[in-house]
């Protein structure tokens, strides 16, 4: 979605990761790029949203809005994954350029300001057990503080870095999951590309350990680097 307004932190690999392992198991994929001046197509399994400087994030919050698509297709039951700036966009509100609130899609039970200080470095998160997802890792860039509202769960609890400011990070409900997290996040946590993939196509065939080594490789470093 909107990647020329909201792919700032190449979270385009995003939708990279989720074709290849989707590919490797035989599930045919047509991936489909949708622009600020074009309509939000609602046929779509997986929608992803991602990060972006002030500016561009109230643009692409007005113009997604206005459409009205991406609410729908969440409705629906579509699966919608939002990073950083996309994650508050999903949400009630968010805070503009100037702190100011700025109206979100109210797709995700959660309400963003900003903090006093900016979060940016290497996160480790604990994911919420009902998820079985191992523990993520990722990198964030944000002075955001998001709250989660009784609808929303945290997607996990932080043992390195900010996340939503309180201790945890991201948050998800049904099938629509927001994180902090860039790397891009599904690059560097396979386990949660996957049961975005399971939740539009159901259980999972596991992939070849050959097909696993690079992203295994890469989790393994990431996590070694914040452990020294």
């Amino acid at each position: 979605m909107y990647p020329d307004l909201l792919s700032t932190y190449g979270d385009r690999g995003n939708l990279l990761v989720l074709r290849r392992r989707a590919e490797l198991r035989g599930i045919e994929v047509e991936a489909i790029e949708v622009n600020a001046d074009q309509p939000v197509p609602g046929q779509g399994d997986i929608y992803l949203i991602g990060g972006g400087e002030d500016l561009p994030q109230i643009l692409a919050a007005n113009r997604l809005r206005a459409d009205g698509g991406l609410a729908s297709a969440a409705s629906r039951g579509a699966v919608v994954f939002a990073v950083c700036a996309g994650y508050q966009v999903i949400g009630d509100f968010f805070g503009g350029v100037e702190g100011e609130r700025v109206a979100g899609l109210g797709i995700l039970d959660i309400s963003s300001g900003r903090g006093d200080r900016r979060g940016v470095g290497e996160v480790v998160a604990d994911v919420d057990p009902a998820l079985g997802v191992p523990r993520l890792t990722g990198f964030e860039n944000h002075q955001g503080v998001t709250k989660l509202g009784s609808g929303a769960r945290p997607l996990a609890r932080v043992t390195l870095g900010v996340g939503n400011g309180d201790g945890t990070e991201g948050a998800y409900a049904g099938k629509v999951l927001g994180t902090y997290l860039h790397g891009p996040a599904l690059a560097r946590n396979p386990g949660l590309a996957d049961l975005l993939l399971s939740w539009a196509v159901g259980p999972l065939q596991p992939l070849d350990p050959d097909a696993e080594e690079w992203a295994s490789r890469l989790r393994r470093e990431r996590l070694a680097a914040v452990d020294r």
